[in-house]
């Protein structure tokens, strides 16, 4: 079992380039069937990440490859 406070506190690493994405700052649920939808990342950039930041990585849950201990894996393929 897992509480969605431990997984707040892992680094999510994106498998396609290696690069870390952040830490979980959101999920999004399906109430109706009781199930997690996706993970919410905020993206990072300008000063202290207020100013000019981009769109918040949303990342379905099935693109999770695997939960760490301290590392959450995603497939999360992205343009260029």
């Amino acid at each position: 079992m897992i509480r969605i406070s431990d997984l707040k506190e892992r680094d999510v690493v994106n498998v396609n380039d290696g690069r870390r994405l952040g830490l979980i700052k959101d999920l999004e649920l399906d109430l109706e069937n009781g199930l997690v939808k996706a993970i919410v990342i905020p993206a990072a950039g300008g000063v202290w990440g207020k100013l000019s930041r981009g769109r918040d990585y949303v990342i379905p849950w099935d693109k999770i490859v695997k939960i760490g201990v301290d590392t959450i894996l995603v497939d999360y393929p992205q343009e260029v």
